[in-house]
């Protein structure tokens, strides 16, 4: 009989691109996986079940409700492992350890540097019992991290650890069938992530102002949660300048995200230097190299070994519009080195940023645990 493993978040989408599509896909061969997430679609067959749990933005009403239902449905499952994906979730993985599974705890994102960006969620007593709890999980869980990073912050663990980047999964990319073009633009740009200003929303609404002087044959694909107030942009003349131009998608499985992409002449990768964002990689930057896009992304250190390295973008200042602007026009002018350049990014994907390798650390992580 197959171990059972739990795969558990109160917050990330059905379809989330690592749990659902790589972690779930990956061990569900050898284990009996059960995917918990939000609004997950418990009709569709997969090699693993869907369990799906109420979404709520505010935490106060995931503690109140969705944590609940969670546990009403998961504890009679008696797993051998249970893997949280959010920190919110340590006291329920507490219940599931004291009735004898293992708990793994990822950690996707250093929040005691987030939490002075977060608009949701970031009260005081939120931040002091995420302290709390986070200290009892680096005390009796097995954690894994997406980033090497992060064990800056987490240099004493009681329990044995890995780190499972949050590469690309190359048969999954090329699963994904395009999407027809646009017919009113010849030059189309791609962004799939947080939409906000941290993330350099202002500074591509005045690039796309400049390049709108001469190509404005363009379209620029924006997908992911939208973490602006757009009401406020609406009198904004770079905005409306380039409105008719930009299609806001909001939050979409990656399999249609990506249908749109391979058409497009760039991936758009900038973040301010803010928060934990010059330490840890942006997986956009890998699923824009994996789609033989160039990249544009912002130029911290950390993101420069990866782009100059495979020649396959620019790094740029995340503040400067007019520099982001003629990367555009380059792009636009020169059809043969774009090419070059997302070649470049797919064969260091093929070669070095891919899930497969992962997995095996993965595999590794959870046949040990369970020995134990």
């Amino acid at each position: 009989m197959k171990p059972r493993v739990l795969l558990v978040s109160t917050v990330h989408p059905a379809t989330d691109p690592r749990i659902f599509y790589k972690i779930a896909s990956s061990i569900s061969a050898d284990y009996e996986v059960f995917c918990v997430l939000p609004r997950a679609n418990e009709t569709v067959n997969h090699p693993f079940r869907n369990i799906s749990l109420p979404y709520f933005r505010r935490l106060v009403w995931r503690l109140f409700v969705s944590h609940p239902v969670m546990l009403w449905k998961c504890l009679r499952l008696k797993p051998d492992v249970v893997h949280i994906f959010v920190p919110e979730l340590i006291p329920a993985a507490l219940l599931f350890q004291f009735r004898g599974a293992k708990i793994v705890y990822e950690v996707q994102e250093n929040l005691f540097k987030k939490f002075s960006i977060k608009r949701f969620n970031n009260a005081f007593f939120f931040q002091y019992f995420f302290k709390l709890f986070d200290s009892t999980a680096r005390k009796r869980f097995n954690c894994i991290f997406t980033d090497e990073a992060y064990l800056t912050e987490y240099r004493i663990l009681s329990k044995p650890y890995a780190i499972v980047r949050n590469f690309v999964s190359v048969p999954f990319i090329d699963a994904i069938p395009d999407q027809k073009g646009n017919p009113q633009a010849r030059y189309e740009f791609f962004y799939a992530g947080v939409i906000s200003l941290e993330r350099c929303f202002d500074v591509l609404l005045e690039a796309l102002y400049l390049l709108n002087q001469t190509y404005p044959e363009f379209h620029v694909h924006l997908f992911g949660p939208i973490r602006v107030d757009l009401n406020k942009w609406k009198e904004n003349p770079h905005y409306l300048s380039v409105c008719e131009r930009i299609t806001l998608y909001g939050y979409r499985d990656q399999k249609f995200a990506f249908s749109h992409a391979r058409r497009c002449i760039a991936g758009i990768a900038l973040l301010k230097p803010v928060a934990d964002y010059q330490e840890s990689y942006t997986t956009k930057l890998f699923d824009y190299m994996s789609l033989n896009l160039p990249v544009i992304t912002s130029d911290f250190p950390l993101y420069r070994q990866v782009v100059e390295h495979s020649h396959c973008g620019f790094c740029i200042s995340p503040y400067n519009a007019q520099t982001l602007c003629e990367k555009f026009v380059w792009l636009i002018e020169n059809p043969e080195d774009r090419k070059r350049m997302g070649r470049n990014g797919r064969k260091a994907i093929i070669d070095t940023y891919n899930w497969a390798r992962e997995e095996l650390t993965l595999f590794s992580f959870y046949k040990n645990l369970l020995k134990h």
